[in-house]
């Protein structure tokens, strides 16, 4: 780095604007200088020009001005624009520059020129003083001109500049804009101080004799301001200064005997040994990472830091912003801390933090992030993944935001990752963790099976193999994205809860000692709960296993019976010629038919694997010592505790109690084929036993006309009636044909909705079927042509102007509304009826508005209310009057309030 002269050490008043008054023949005194300068004075910055030979890099910088170190001050009343040239030769009207005397003679010397390099003649007559007291060696300010006669640059108008001592103290300042490597440097005008800054795009290097300089300027007595220059040589530990930088540094006079003039001679006062006190600031750019009521906190862009903020000092709307906003802002300090201030937005993705590699890397967890942090942990990122990149094994940070899901990782576990490098402080980190397939291999854990028995939100239960408890989880813990359902089947990890854990738990299902983690769905038929032999064995029921224990008492209900355990049933067989016995239950069976005493009855043996308990399984029952006979139905009419079945000649119903039931009620519906044996009870009545619910079988059998058919219900079903004798509903063809007022009996199984009332007088479409025991023609595929007007819509149901039994009106709630159409009085709408076979009572369903109804119009008031309601006064005889129907009485049952009331003064308690 080189080192350059000082600029002119002009002083500047802070309120110094306008120019100054050019200097006269006569020298003033020092104390005519500011009468001379009552206006405003403009004094521009003037540049300088190096002369210096460069520093060797090892030469050692001077820490103080050894030799009497001075400044220079001048009259402002005698100069001009104190500035350079706009002339290439130098010359130019009313342009003052510095220099010093070089060569003194009788009547006339020469200048050295103090920024740029010219030797300049001039004539003793032009100095504006006592010549007796200008020496060689003297400061002086000048004006150039030109010789008429020779047409050469000569100075005139020369001033001596005064000097004086300069302080040894280490003085403090700023950097101001640019610095530049040419002959001219140019000052900015700002009174407040600034410095210009070594451009480093020069790298140091400039023309011969040039030397890139910047400037440094100070304040005296709080009024005056001094530009000093300064090279690269002059910044302590080769700093690198910017514009605005405030510093500290020493004066120094570059001072040399005239004989050195020839070479680089300059006499002018620059800055030395400067030292960075504290870098300018700058606007810096962040993101919004927390709000708060009042303020907010804003991770830093340029150093991994928060910074706070005020929201009095974010210029925009307020409401808008949120965590994760980009903003811009200044930083001040405000009792010893920085915040933020003037803080803007930014566009979305201006603030960019770190760069994240787009190939993928696989490594292996060599440290988990704990559950529970301890007090003592400080680290953002507390988990460690080792890796082998660019053939060197690497240990790489990571942190909670750092995997791509919440899965659970383990110590161990092989992972794929990509790498993140902070602009900031070029810190590494592992990011978009993500385990592999093959993990379970490395963590060697041990990894259990199970089913899924409940979900809620958020949260579900697993029923193990290996355990009776079910295991709680989290959806978090899934493995694949694709979501889980009940019945699914699993493989997991179960990790104890700490007590720590447990106590910071939100809920006390969280807070269960075990949990099941890193879940992975398997394909159906993969977990067992039993292990099933493959040997066969031939056996007798010793005892018959009976549904339920809602089966020794008929009146309760099968809500209840459900609550109780199927008793169970015995087989007794040799095996190896012991004698043993294995219980067995009704859901184990195979085929409809139930076993009874005496059975000799094939099974195979299964057993618990979590128990290790027995039972048999896959019974098949080889002969019967009874002769009950199976029969086929469709579950016809539902009610609270009992039902009725249509038999399989569509004909007639047969009663069954719920406690009959083989298997869950709840499972049941209407038109469901079952099969059931006959039993007579007390006052020989017919009723189904042992029923069960079996594959759907085809009731109308394959014989199915394809015409489609109008006509009227003449007769409903007598679940629909039940005061009719006869089971079967019948319907009479309406339209013009062959068949015209024929009827068709129908069932059950006949409608298409079974769930479906058809009334008395509805019209139906059908088709016609042939009955496969009886040959008996039947209506089937009924489908019921239904329309009407709404009546009434209130919030959440509505009526239907249709006649059911003895009601006028449907009700229907909104959720029955086809396409969430809202439905207004008046509309015409097609819909389903449906009996709750509970409550006896119908409904509509499935409403579909087929047109809109006329808009209601607000009906204006009958003229004759109008005039009335108009004339009527509180004096009028004629007007309604009130009526007092029962007098007020007080607490202790008299009339009126035998107590005066009395305003309450407040604080005062009566």
């Amino acid at each position: 780095m080189e080192r350059g002269s000082s600029e002119p050490p002009t002083a500047r008043s802070a309120s110094a604007h306008a120019p100054a008054t050019p200097a006269t023949s006569s020298a003033p005194s020092a104390a005519s200088a500011p009468a001379a300068s009552t206006a405003p004075m403009h004094i521009p910055r003037s540049a300088s020009m190096s002369c210096h030979t460069p520093r060797s890099a090892g030469a050692k910088k001077r820490r103080g001005a050894s030799a009497l170190p001075r400044s220079m001050s001048f009259d402002p009343s005698l100069l001009h624009n104190n500035g350079h040239t706009a002339f290439a030769n130098g010359t130019g009207v009313g342009i003052r520059e510095t220099g010093v005397v070089e060569k003194l003679l009788t009547s006339y010397g020469f200048i050295q020129c103090s920024e740029r390099q010219a030797r300049l003649f001039f004539h003793c007559s032009q100095y504006n003083g006592n010549l007796q007291d200008l020496k060689i060696g003297d400061d002086v300010e000048f004006e150039v001109s030109l010789d008429k006669r020779t047409g050469k640059p000569i100075a005139v108008k020369l001033v001596k500049i005064k000097p004086e001592v300069l302080p040894e103290e280490r003085i403090s300042g700023q950097v101001g804009p640019d610095m530049h490597a040419s002959p001219i440097t140019k000052l900015h005008g700002y009174i407040h101080p600034v410095v210009s800054a070594i451009p480093t795009h020069l790298d140091g290097k400039s023309a011969p004799g040039q030397v890139p300089t910047g400037s440094v300027c100070y304040e005296r007595n709080g009024v005056s301001v001094f530009y000093l220059t300064y090279t690269p040589d002059d910044v302590e530990r080769n700093m690198h200064l910017d514009t605005g930088d405030r510093v500290s540094f020493y004066m120094e006079t570059n001072k040399h005997p005239p004989a050195l003039y020839s070479d680089c001679s300059t006499g002018a006062v620059s800055a030395r040994n400067i030292v960075l006190v504290k870098k300018k600031q700058m606007r810096c750019q962040g993101v919004v990472c927390a709000t708060k009521e009042a303020f907010g906190f804003i991770e830093r862009g340029d150093v991994v830091k928060e910074i706070f903020f005020h929201y009095s000092e974010f210029k925009g709307d307020l409401e808008a912003l949120q965590a994760g906003d980009d903003v811009e802002f200044s930083i001040k300090e405000r009792n010893g801390k920085e915040v933020a201030t003037d803080v803007r937005l930014l566009p979305q993705g201006t603030v960019i933090f770190e760069d994240i590699s787009i190939e993928h890397f696989e490594g292996t967890v060599a440290k988990v992030i704990p559950k529970v942090p301890s007090k003592n942990q400080n680290d953002p990122l507390p988990g460690r993944i080792g890796a082998r990149i660019n053939f060197s094994e690497k240990e790489l940070p990571f942190g909670e935001k750092d995997t791509k899901s919440k899965v659970t990782l383990l110590d161990g576990d092989h992972v794929r990752f990509n790498i993140s490098v902070d602009r900031r402080d070029k810190l590494e980190r592992a990011t978009n963790i993500e385990i592999l397939p093959d993990t379970f291999q490395f963590t060697k854990e041990s990894r259990e099976m199970g089913v899924i028995a409940a979900m809620r939100d958020g949260f579900g239960f697993i029923k193990c193999v290996d355990r009776d408890a079910r295991m709680f989880f989290h959806f978090s813990e899934v493995l694949e994205e694709s979501p889980l359902h009940i019945s699914d089947e699993v493989e997991f990890t179960v990790v104890p809860v700490s007590r720590l854990e447990r106590s910071l738990a939100k809920d006390m299902l969280s807070a269960q000692r075990n949990h099941a983690v890193r879940i992975k769905k398997l394909p159906k038929g993969t977990v067992s709960f039993h292990v099933q032999s493959e040997q066969r064995f031939i056996g007798q029921v010793d005892r018959e296993a009976t549904p339920a224990s809602a089966a020794a008492n008929k009146n309760v209900s099968p809500s209840k019976a459900k609550e109780k355990d199927a008793e169970e049933g015995v087989i007794a067989y040799e095996d190896c010629g012991v004698k043993l016995t294995v219980p067995y239950y009704i859901k184990d069976l195979e085929g409809a038919a139930l076993p009874q005493l005496g059975d000799k009855v094939e099974f195979s043996i299964s057993e618990v694997k979590r128990t290790g308990l027995q039972s048999a399984v896959s019974i098949k029952i080889l002969n019967r010592t009874g002769n009950s006979k199976r029969l086929l139905g469709f579950v016809a009419t539902l009610k609270d505790n009992f039902g009725f079945i249509e038999t399989a000649n569509h004909d007639q119903e047969i009663f069954f109690h719920y406690s009959e039931m083989c298997g869950d009620v709840d499972n049941l519906e209407l038109g469901d084929t079952v099969e059931y044996t006959l039993s007579k009870g007390k006052g020989n009545k017919v009723s189904a036993e042992k029923v069960t619910k079996v594959a759907p079988v085809n009731g109308i059998g394959e014989d199915v006309g394809t015409t489609v058919l109008l006509g009227k219900v003449t007769r409903p079903l007598r679940s629909v009636d039940p005061s009719q004798t006869e089971y079967q509903g019948l319907i009479e063809v309406t339209e013009e044909g062959a068949s015209k007022g024929q009827s068709y009996p129908f069932g059950i199984v006949s409608m298409a909705s079974k769930a479906d009332c058809l009334q008395k007088g509805e019209l139906v479409k059908f088709q016609l079927c042939t009955v496969v025991h009886t040959s008996q023609k039947m209506a089937c595929h009924i489908v019921p042509q239904r329309r009407a007007l709404v009546e009434s819509v209130k919030d959440q149901f509505g009526f239907i102007t249709y006649e059911v039994g003895e009601s006028k009106k449907l009700f229907f709630h909104v959720k029955e509304v086809q396409d969430g159409l809202e439905l207004q009085t008046g509309d015409e709408v097609e819909f389903s009826v449906i009996l709750n076979q509970r409550t006896g009572k119908c409904s509509a369903c499935n409403v579909r508005r087929v047109s809109e109804g006329p808009k209601p119009v607000a009906t204006p008031r009958p003229e004759r209310l109008v005039n009335r309601l108009k004339s009527i006064t509180l004096d009028d005889a004629s007007a309604p009057r009130l009526v007092i129907v029962r007098q007020p009485r007080g607490p202790d049952n008299s009339k009126g309030f035998s107590i005066e009331r009395k305003a309450r003064q407040p604080g005062v308690i009566d």
